[in-house]
Order: C-alpha cells, then structure tokens, then sequence
C-alpha cells in the first residue's frame, strides 16, 4: 500500500503492546484467576463471566489493572455465590499486585525506531488506563526521553483524540498514529482524516477486537515496528 506520509510533522505512539508487552500480563492473570475458581465453574465460564464483569464496570473503573482487579474480586464473589474464602480474595488481589509490579519488557526495535525518528518528528504517547500505572511503565521502559509529551485518556474515541490535537495545536493533516489496536489506535484516526500506521501484536483483548472488510484497509498494516522507518526515515 502506498500512502503519503511527507506533512506528517507528528507522530503518535501507543504504549502497551506496541511500545511494550503488556496484553500477555491479562491472559496470565485470567488463567491464574480461572485456576482458583476451579472448584465453582469451568474455566471456561469463570473467563466469560469475567468478561462480562469487567464491561459492566469499564464506564464505573475505566480501563487497567485496578479495574481489572475490582472486576476479579466481584465476579469471584457471584461466582462462588459469596462463598469464596478470605485466602483466595488475598490470592486474587495478589494477582493484581504482580501485574502492576510486572517488569516493562520494551519491544523488539522500538527503542531504535524512537531513536531514529526523534530528530525528525515530534513524537507523543497516546495510551489509556490508569494514569499512575502507566507513567511508572513509562518510566520503568526507558522511553520517556524520546516523546515531546505523554497523554493518559480516558477512552481512545474521536473526541478524545480531537480534543487532543487542538490542545496540542497539532493539524490532523500532519498527525500519524501508530498502534496495535484497530479499535482504539486506527479506526478513530482515520475516521477523523489522519493518518494511521497498524502493528498488530499478537494477542488483543477481546473487547479491542475489529474485523473489516480487505476494501475498508484505508491505513497501512506493518508486522514489525522496525518497518516504520522504510517510510518514516
């Protein structure tokens, strides 16, 4: 796909699962989670009804691992009909512990990417989840000396994204975000008229899960993020 990227003078860079590994940390911690739910429900059902539990509270908690917890704790008590022992709910919030402890792993070639392109654009983070967590993973990755600015949103929808570049003062024509989520990180760019780069990770939460039509790819999809310098560099 060619696409023409000489006015982008900014360049926005989700943080987890395109800077760093992150979705790999839910998949575990649910599977921890089933295993000591083991003798109320099938882990199969023990997951779906999480699922459903952490939807019912994402307008209450917002997205990260605090939410998550919360919706761990809940779904535990209705599934074990408020029976589950005092040892497990410490268990479950050990669980939530680990996460936000977890070590940043940073991706394969982000750092070089960053590097190469620092000089050339302005580079911004655009994440969401719980502010705090996310600027300890920052910190944490290394990575901060490389963005001109780092933005926690609440959601990643038009508006926020709107809302955004005009407190910015960035001009949508010059912006190019650059992420693993269809849902979050390109679908909303592009509906806005900017420019959207897609580097799947191999795993995405199922909420964050798109399919589109091969006709509705208006972006281009890379499989590695050292590729964005064959049209950024």
């Amino acid at each position: 796909m060619e696409v023409d990227y000489s006015k982008i003078k900014v360049v926005g860079f989700d943080a987890d699962d395109t800077l760093w590994e992150n979705e790999t940390h839910f998949r575990n911690a649910e599977e921890e989670f089933a295993n000591l739910l083991e003798n109320y429900e099938t882990k199969n059902k023990v997951e779906q009804e999480l699922f459903k539990m952490e939807m019912k509270n994402l307008e209450l908690y917002g997205y990260g691992i605090k939410g998550f917890m919360l919706s761990m704790i809940e779904s535990s008590l209705v599934l074990s009909n408020n029976k589950i022992s005092q040892t497990k709910l410490h268990q479950i919030l050990d669980i939530g512990k680990k996460m936000l402890s977890h070590p940043v792993k940073v991706l394969p070639n982000v750092e070089h990417v960053l590097q190469e392109l620092q000089s050339k654009y302005r580079l911004i983070v655009l994440t969401k989840g719980e502010l705090l967590h996310q600027e300890r993973k920052l910190e944490k990755s290394g990575l901060s000396k490389y963005f001109h600015h780092v933005e926690v949103l609440s959601d990643k929808k038009e508006r926020n994204y709107q809302n955004l570049l005009d407190h910015l003062n960035i001009n949508v024509n010059e912006f190019l975000m650059v992420g693993n989520s269809l849902k979050s990180d390109i679908l909303p760019i592009i509906n806005m008229g900017a420019q959207a780069i897609h580097i799947p990770f191999h795993t995405t939460w199922q909420h964050e899960q798109v399919s589109l039509k091969e006709d509705e790819n208006s972006f281009l999809k890379l499989s590695q993020i050292i590729q964005l310098l064959d049209y950024l560099n």
